[in-house]
């Protein structure tokens, strides 16, 4: 199949607009929950705090699933925030600074497609997603909670984060929208009809 796409419009439609938004708003509940376990485990990372880093994937993973379906710009930005506003209402142990990640990391994502000239629907292009959303993720969680860890510790913690949001965001994407192609629930979209290759 084909790794390159053109962008035939940039023009968001209605379904586009749908999809994006049914997507944040399932993220923002599995954000909810995924805030749960991370508190119930975080004891368990006491003696090598930046282990916790290895969770972070799943918080990055709406941003590049929505921009690897609609394909149109702005989709990264919009799914992951959405999704934070969402997490943001339902309640959890960060509050609204939740809605500044969720800008930031879908704004970090959104860069990688920009700069792949929002053509290249691949695996490298995801886990590239993936990875810059979690180096975002990483630089504000140092600035706002670790700001006093060692060095090692915050590369530690910078390298694990990205690690797990390029695996669980960028492969995990990927591989969604490969499962669901099939199906046909992405008939609108390109992602739809064409699966990325790698």
């Amino acid at each position: 199949m084909s790794t390159t796409t053109s962008t035939k419009s940039t023009t968001w439609r209605t379904v586009d607009i749908v999809v994006a938004a049914v997507l944040a708003v399932a993220f923002g509940v599995v954000f909810w929950a995924w805030n749960q376990l991370y508190a119930a485990v975080s004891p368990a990372f006491t003696g090598l705090p930046p282990l916790q880093g290895l969770m972070y994937g799943i918080w990055l993973l709406p941003g590049v699933l929505g921009a690897m379906i609609i394909r149109k710009p702005g989709a990264a930005l919009f799914t992951e925030l959405v999704a934070a506003i969402v997490s943001a209402l339902l309640g959890n142990q960060w509050g609204l600074t939740v809605i500044w990640y969720g800008l930031l990391q879908g704004g970090a994502s959104e860069l990688v497609f920009l700069l792949r000239g929002y053509r290249r629907w691949t695996l490298p292009t995801a886990l590239l997603a993936g990875a810059a959303a979690g180096v975002a993720a990483a630089v504000l969680d140092i600035v706002y909670y670790y700001p006093d860890w060692s060095t090692a510790w915050m590369t530690t913690y910078g390298v694990l984060v990205a690690l797990s949001a390029a695996v669980v965001a960028g492969v995990g994407a990927w591989l969604l929208v490969r499962a669901l192609a099939p199906t046909g629930v992405l008939a609108p979209f390109r992602s739809g009809s064409e699966q990325a290759a790698v």
